[in-house]
């Protein structure tokens, strides 16, 4: 079956608008399939403003571009209105440097990361890679979130890199300049019995702040409060100081903030608010709180504000 022309002429018209296009399902904050959040992954690190459709939302491109490309999954990554492949091409490009020379982007840091395994921990682990067999090596994969994971892996020739006294330890680009100082022990004591992973790269976790506590350091002026609700849910109850929003380009406005900027999330109940919290420090923001209990216990302490 031929591509209707209407849904081709609208294909051409994303891509002809935006030099990078990644058709995926669901949205780079929020991916709605494993090979979707692979490819976001890959891309991040790259520092590139794409655009993105959303399939599920879209059902006529989800087939018209499997179509359109000659290409039968999603996700699909154009550049320049070329197609350059799914989840594992960009994966691999990325981390031989070739989506940097597509988009014209210096050559990617593929120095090794320094770092430290205990004598321990590598008893265990050449104890694991000698039971695997030959070939195989220890694969350090840091995702987003900071999340460590360490796995044997076929030994990949391309990957960055780095041998511990014996031990081949390989690392994905965008894991190895988070993992920088990493270092790994072996422990079987009160805290269990495993390997123990310290990345010391990793922003501070989100914290935990009071309604009482925020307040006091928003009258100090040492505190940026941003109210993620919609204005819908903020005309029935606000706090009485100043707050930022993410209405309109609030987003892009608070991500170009200094990253010592210290940042509030405040949402009804504290839900939405951690996940914007969250996104915040790996936006690499030091000092990020959630305001527990949300408006709703800003209202307990404050019963002036109301509740919904």
């Amino acid at each position: 079956m031929s591509l209707d022309p209407v849904l081709r002429a609208r294909i051409d018209t994303l891509l002809a608008q935006h030099r990078v296009v990644l058709f995926m399902k669901g949205t780079p904050d929020a991916p709605q399939c494993g090979f979707s959040a692979r490819a976001v992954a890959a891309l991040a690190p790259l520092g590139i403003d794409y655009a993105h459709v959303d399939v599920l939302a879209d059902p006529e491109i989800r087939e018209g571009i499997k179509q359109y490309g000659d290409w039968p999954t999603i996700p699909q990554l154009y550049i320049d209105g070329d197609l350059v492949g799914g989840s594992d091409i960009v994966e691999q490009m990325a981390n031989a440097g070739e989506l940097h020379a597509a988009l014209g982007l210096s050559a990617p840091d593929r120095t090794p990361p320094a770092i430290a395994i205990t004598p321990a921990a590598l008893a265990m682990l050449h104890e694991a890679l000698g039971n695997a067999g030959d070939g195989y090596a220890l694969q350090v994969g840091i995702d987003a979130r900071w999340n460590a994971r360490l796995q044997l892996a076929p030994v990949d020739p391309q990957a960055i890199a780095t041998t511990v006294d014996g031990l081949r330890v390989q690392f994905d680009l965008a894991s190895a300049r988070r993992a920088d100082g990493l270092s790994v022990d072996w422990v079987d004591d009160a805290r269990g019995r495993g390997l123990i992973i310290d990345i010391p790269n990793a922003p501070p976790k989100v914290r935990e702040l009071s309604p009482v506590e925020a307040a006091g350091k928003l009258a100090a002026g040492a505190l940026t409060l941003v109210d993620v609700r919609p204005p819908e849910e903020r005309a029935f109850a606000q706090v009485k100081t100043r707050f930022e929003t993410l209405d309109g380009d609030g987003l892009a406005r608070l991500e170009a903030l200094p990253k010592d900027t210290a940042l509030a999330f405040l949402c009804h109940h504290g839900g939405r608010s951690a996940q914007a919290a969250e996104h915040f420090r790996q936006q690499g923001f030091g000092e990020v709180y959630n305001i527990v209990g949300g408006i709703d216990a800003w209202a307990d302490a404050d019963p002036a504000i109301g509740k919904y």
